[in-house]
């Protein structure tokens, strides 16, 4: 996803470039949320591995 979002900022960067001021803007503001989707993904599954990691740890000890 965050691969997804580099891309349509680059985009969004060529298209404001050209002087479709516009439709850069739209790409530039997908890039936002696909970013933040990205980096709360991130943080709910290193939650989710931390957590995971402690029960695997209890039950062996």
């Amino acid at each position: 996803m965050l691969k997804l979002a580099i891309t349509f900022l680059v985009i969004g960067a060529v298209f404001a470039l050209l002087g479709f001021g516009g439709i850069g803007g739209a790409f530039i503001g997908i890039a936002k949320i696909l970013f933040f989707i990205a980096i709360a993904l991130f943080v709910i599954f290193l939650v989710l591995g931390l957590l995971a990691g402690k029960s695997i740890k209890n039950a062996v000890d």
